[in-house]
């Protein structure tokens, strides 16, 4: 196992320069591009490289068996695989992959059973979960060798990289970027902004709105920001009270804390962060929700009591209504505030900031600036 990882880098460095697949037949091949291809579920990529190291590790271990849970001989741990060996690979070579272990996802969470075709794995797209599962079974059945599969999956992977890159490389050149005549004002940034929250899977958009605002003035009001967790990351794992969490310059104490809704805030929603701040014995001057959707009045008036009752501020704010009082008040530092939160949107992991995504914000900002 001490040698496994300089092979597998190995494996991924033929498979960079390889302009051929490693695979003969082209079924297999269009299975293995409809694994890394789709967009929004990349689990079963992390999956199947997983067993793969696995079995190239050790041949007696049956592929189909990635959970010491399941009865037999042959079995092994695919998440210990997944965060050894997998986990190192996707971050050195920059794989458009899942930052976090599949085996952690609601379909291959805690199984028992052997992983066949026929196995129902629970999810949004089961075609493709059954793909990912008749590719196992190919190794199984030594149709295809597993460091076959581990190459050809690397292989696509690099090249989805690779166009990926060169998209944003050429959407960027298209852009006018800081030639004092091109500055975009206010009201047009926050257009841009509104522009690409309507966009499908923007539910991250407001945690780097919020971030890039503290990253542009962070130094002038003397505040900033902690690291920024992962999008799905929830705050019992991390032990963080919000989204963001802001500190002052000096010190670590956290001051304020953001909190990002998709929907209505609701009087739960309130009692809930009050709880948490209570419990965690930190004490913060604000609470702020940040919302896409309408306020409640009687919400909003319930937030403000809780002033009196504990001392500590909580309030609910529009996020685009935020964004617009804050590029109005630092109009000076609008655009470093846009160049900012460009830099945020696109160095964020695809698993919370798809390509799509990324893609579409250059093109908008490039719309608006052409406009």
């Amino acid at each position: 196992m001490n040698d496994l990882i300089k092979i597998l880098f190995t494996f991924v460095s033929e498979a960079e320069k390889s302009k051929k697949p490693f695979i003969d037949d082209n079924e297999i091949i269009e299975d293995v591009k409809t694994v890394c291809g789709n967009i929004r579920i990349k689990a079963p990529i992390r999956f199947l490289l997983s067993c793969c190291a696995a079995k190239i590790d050790n041949s007696n271990y049956d592929i189909r068996k990635p959970y010491t849970e399941i009865s037999g001989k042959g079995t092994f741990s695919g998440r210990s695989y997944d965060e050894k060996f997998i986990q190192k690979i996707i971050g050195y070579f920059d794989l458009p992959c899942n930052s976090t272990t599949a085996f952690l996802t609601p379909a291959f969470r805690n199984r028992n059973t052997i992983m066949t075709p026929e196995t129902v794995l629970l999810g949004r797209n089961p075609d493709l979960y059954r793909t990912a599962l008749k590719l196992l079974d190919l190794v199984s059945k030594e149709t295809i060798t597993p460091e076959q599969l581990f190459k050809e999956i690397i292989r696509q992977l690099v090249i989805i990289r690779n166009q990926s890159s060169d998209r944003i490389e050429q959407l960027l050149k298209g852009l006018k970027g800081n030639d004092k005549e091109s500055y975009l004002s206010s009201e047009q940034i926050v257009t841009l902004l509104t522009q690409h929250l309507a966009s499908k899977n923007s539910s991250r958009l407001p945690v780097l709105i919020v971030a890039a605002a503290y990253l542009t003035v962070g130094e002038k009001i003397g505040e900033r920001i902690k690291s920024l967790h992962t999008h799905n990351a929830a705050d019992k794992q991390t032990g963080a009270l919000g989204d963001i969490e802001v500190v002052l310059s000096n010190e670590e104490n956290v001051v304020t804390c953001y909190e990002m809704k998709e929907k209505r805030v609701t009087q739960s929603d309130v009692d809930i962060a009050l709880n948490k701040i209570v419990s965690s014995n930190i004490k913060i001057d604000n609470y702020i929700f940040i919302t896409t959707e309408r306020i409640e009045n009687d919400v909003e008036d319930y937030a403000k009591s809780i002033y009196d009752i504990s001392g500590i501020e909580i309030a609910i704010l529009d996020c685009l209504g935020f964004i617009k009082h804050f590029l109005h008040f630092f109009h000076r530092k609008r655009t470093v505030f846009l160049e900012t939160y460009q830099r945020l949107v696109l160095s964020e992991p695809n698993s919370s900031v798809n390509q799509p995504l990324k893609e579409a914000f250059l093109a908008l900002r490039q719309a608006i600036e052409t406009d």
